[in-house]
């Protein structure tokens, strides 16, 4: 078995849904698994559905309508009777929002965060297995929810591995072309569960890890793994091959391509993880497996936006030690602050951070109490895996620098 992954840019429009039918084409359907993402900026639409729910329910209408007239556009590019099947199928899928939304009575962010977006990837396979059948490529739609189990942690949920296995391991075997969602699971009340955002690539390894797969392939708009992020760095180079570690090691400073989850089950049973482009499945790409570090050997950079820089220094001019530090950690983690690098001296702490949830202020508030809080919003972190003192130079061009800190192979900085 073979597990694919589109994500939304592949599926931004009908265009891009007949490129999947070619690259299928090309690359044979046989014992394939499919996993699409929501098309193009669908789930960034539906959390501005979720934000009209709790904050402007006169906004709400209009803000839905928005993503069916969107999806209403592809169907009538791809499908151009209107009396197709599909058409039913995607209106009663909206039906099923805007009931969910008329009758919840939950006031919990994150469950109806969870019930709401994840229409967005239900959405795009319905659409692309119906465009594939008509097509002459058959296929066997399925739901995820029904076959991905995880607990109740809304918005991330961790994934059930024996009740995960046992229902996937149900569908091993078959030849048939299957297509299923990215980004989702249910817990044991049946109510739908996400993985976290990019949680699709997340979807691929949990498949191909019950199933045994030959490989996992992620198809993007780019042509492989680059060392850097083309959007925000010049001359961005393909990486050949990355092992396993160096993989992970990139995912866990935030590098954008592979999600830092997906890489762990893959691991755990050698199988291979292809990065290649949908607008040219014959070329290589770069693969994810066995191996030493990075080919070819060049810097890596790793770019996070719009990050918290903190420094703490204690009141008394007393040590910062183990009791503070824990108790430190405690708070972020209450106020699910994303952690991206801590430095630490005798009487002061930094930690530079993502406030995903924007619970900043509330995290503030229980500090200032114990410490000197000084803080700065808005701020970058580069990441250099691999640096030498050329890499450094441009990262320190024009920018002020507040923080860095250097290990063996990888540097960091903090900038304005």
């Amino acid at each position: 078995m073979r597990v694919f992954k589109f994500g939304g840019a592949s599926v931004k429009d009908a265009e891009g849904v007949r490129n999947v039918l070619q690259v299928l084409r090309e690359t044979g359907t046989e014992q394939t698994f499919l996993v699409v993402s929501a098309m193009g900026k669908t789930t960034n639409a539906m959390e501005a559905v979720v934000r009209a729910y709790f904050e402007d329910k006169e906004a709400l209408s209009g803000a839905l309508a928005q993503v069916e007239e969107f999806h209403t556009r592809i169907l009538g590019d791809l499908f151009p009777a209107a009396t197709h099947p599909v058409y039913t199928r995607v209106r009663d899928l909206f039906a099923e929002v805007r009931g969910f939304l008329a009758w919840n009575k939950s006031p919990k962010y994150s469950f109806v965060y969870d019930q709401v977006v994840g229409y967005g990837e239900l959405l795009s396979t319905a659409i692309v297995s119906a465009y594939l059948k008509a097509e002459g490529l058959s296929n066997t739609w399925l739901d995820i929810r029904e076959y991905i189990k995880t607990d109740a942690n809304y918005r991330d949920g961790n994934v059930d591995w024996d009740r995960t296995q046992e229902a996937i391991s149900e569908l091993a075997g078959t030849r048939e072309l299957f297509i299923t969602q990215g980004f989702l699971g249910s817990d044991e009340n049946n109510f739908t569960t996400t993985l976290g955002r990019e949680g699709s690539d997340y979807t691929a390894a949990i498949i191909a890890y019950c199933l045994n797969a030959e490989s996992v392939t992620i198809w993007k708009d780019v042509p492989g793994v680059l060392n850097a992020d083309p959007r925000y760095f010049d001359q961005a180079s393909l990486l050949h091959h990355i092992s396993y570690r160096e993989a992970i090691e990139l995912a866990f400073y935030g590098a954008s391509v592979i999600h830092p989850k997906t890489l762990q089950p893959l691991q755990r049973k050698e199988i291979p993880l292809h990065v290649k482009s949908f607008l040219n499945p014959a070329d290589p790409g770069t693969v994810v497996g066995k191996g030493k570090g990075i080919s070819p050997e060049i810097p890596c950079f790793i770019l996070k936006k719009d990050q918290v820089l903190m420094k703490l220094s204690s009141l008394d001019f007393s040590f910062i030690v183990e009791d503070n530090i824990s108790d430190l950690f405690k708070l972020l983690h209450a106020h699910r602050m994303k952690v991206d690098l801590i430095q630490n001296s005798a009487i002061s702490f930094s930690v530079c951070f993502d406030d995903k949830y924007g619970r900043l202020e509330e995290l503030l508030a229980q500090l200032r109490g114990r410490f000197k809080v000084v803080h700065h919003t808005g701020v970058s972190l580069y990441t250099v895996r691999h640096f030498d003192q050329q890499a450094i130079q441009s990262l320190q061009n024009g920018r002020e620098v507040l923080l860095e800190q250097r290990g063996k192979e990888t540097v960091q900085l903090v900038v304005k």
